[in-house]
């Protein structure tokens, strides 16, 4: 789950009284009282909040030393040619019918999930589904009786500086609440092509991948997902998917098992000055800069070199922008494309196609 940094130098620190920092009794008290008492909230969330175990089995390395040897062999049938690894992370309960949401990096490739609840119940899971791009999965155990659930909140409500809630699996040792608060939006880790996460200084751990951000209502609005840490432990900055991004994303595992994105076929880049031996874009946009043969850019005669300025009317001025907006249409559904061609506007209608599995 962590995606270390480089080391940073930490200059010496003075601890200086300031003038008219300290306030009197009565403005401390004020302040004081402001913080938000997460107690109540966590009882209420907590339960459904889940531990998630899991086994792979991975084909087994021969040792260096041993390869072209007589032991080669020996080594290969001894084992199997396999081996078991172990694994843990979190999630939450979705649905009381036994729908659990948590990260695609925390079951990966695995032969056993194993689901543990608060109360120490546990379940074998079984995949529903999971989305490598967002890095969602979603599970399903039989449940006995209606499970404790969460439900979505609305990620796009959150302002920075509102307070957040973590809770996961931290470091193995079961159910685990830490507070902070929203640092940023729509970070760019470099993850993948739909980067579009949450920060929060709420300390994430490894084992918390998968597990919910909650807002005070006790509404999931992000799924923890990676750190930046020099050390691997939390540093101040963790990652979370956001509820809005996910949301559509189980919607669509829960109906079919799969996510199915539209798709152009196109490569682009942000407008950022004059390019070599062309006339310098106006206005902001994204350039065309390639095309693929056989794609839906292609088929409606969308060019290298063409700005698309908007789709359906609505502006796009980032690379970033314009694949989460086509992404997010549904295969087939014909849009139409405001562009400039040799600084001309002219509006093309491309029948969006179905992203390609290993695109």
């Amino acid at each position: 789950m962590s995606h270390p940094i480089g080391r940073r130098s930490l200059a010496a620190l003075a601890l200086v009284p300031i003038a008219g920092c300290g306030g009197s009794p009565p403005a401390r008290a004020q302040r004081g009282a402001a913080l938000p008492d997460f107690a109540d909230l966590a009882e209420r969330v907590l339960p459904a909040v889940v531990n998630i175990a899991v086994t792979s089995e991975q084909r087994a390395e021969v040792p260096p030393e041993l390869r072209g040897t007589p032991f080669e062999r020996y080594f290969r049938d001894r084992r199997g040619g396999r081996q078991q690894s172990q694994g843990a992370g979190s999630g939450f309960i979705l649905d009381p019918a036994g729908l659990l949401v948590t990260a695609n990096h925390v079951i990966g490739n695995a032969s056993r999930v194993v689901v543990s609840l608060q109360d120490g119940q546990e379940y074998i899971a079984r995949v529903v589904g999971s989305d490598e791009l967002t890095d969602l999965a979603l599970l399903r155990v039989d449940a006995r009786a209606p499970l404790p659930s969460v439900g979505w909140g609305s990620s796009g409500a959150m302002r920075v500086g509102q307070w957040v809630l973590a809770a996961g699996n931290p470091f193995g040792l079961g159910g685990t609440v830490t507070s902070g608060i929203l640092s940023a939006r729509g970070r760019d880790i470099g993850a993948g092509p739909y980067d579009d996460f949450l920060q929060t200084d709420a300390p994430i751990n490894p084992g918390n991948s998968g597990g919910p951000l909650f807002n005070l209502a006790g509404e999931v609005i992000g799924i923890n997902t990676a750190i930046y840490s020099p050390s691997g432990a939390s540093a101040g900055i963790g990652f979370a998917v956001p509820s809005d991004l996910a949301r559509p994303i189980v919607e669509q595992l829960r109906s079919g098992g799969r996510v199915e994105r539209g798709w152009l076929g196109v490569a682009v880049q942000d407008i950022a000055g004059e390019e070599p031996g062309r006339r310098r874009p106006t206005g902001r946009g994204v350039l065309i800069t390639g095309i693929e043969r056989g794609s839906p850019a292609a088929r409606a005669g969308l060019r290298q070199g063409d700005q698309v300025v908007a789709i359906n009317g609505e502006r796009i001025e980032t690379s970033r922008a314009l694949v989460r907006n086509v992404a997010a249409l549904p295969p087939g559904q014909t849009v139409q494309l405001s562009i400039l061609r040799d600084g001309r506007p002219t509006e093309v209608p491309v029948q969006i196609g179905r992203r390609p599995a290993a695109s």
